[in-house]
């Protein structure tokens, strides 16, 4: 099982995820902001807003990221 520590937002839409056994990644959220409920992460201090809770990366309108989703695709995109 995968858990998330913490996720801190970095500048252009781009959160610094830290797992549980000291793995981080930069992940960039961009490429999942479309329209919708995605949308408010267009502004700065709502993405700003971001938590970990339970396991998922979270916003305060529900918006969410499962701990598996943005380990894989880090680990997928990173260099």
């Amino acid at each position: 099982m995968i858990n998330i520590i913490e996720a801190k937002p970095l500048d252009n839409n781009i959160l610094r995820v830290i797992f549980e056994g000291g793995e981080a990644f930069n992940v960039d959220i961009n490429p999942f902001i479309k329209s919708g409920v995605s949308s408010a992460l267009k502004d700065n201090s709502f993405f700003n807003s971001v938590r970990v809770e339970e396991g998922y990366i979270t916003w305060p309108n529900g918006y969410d990221f499962c701990a598996e989703f943005p380990y894989e695709y880090a680990k997928s995109h990173h260099e």
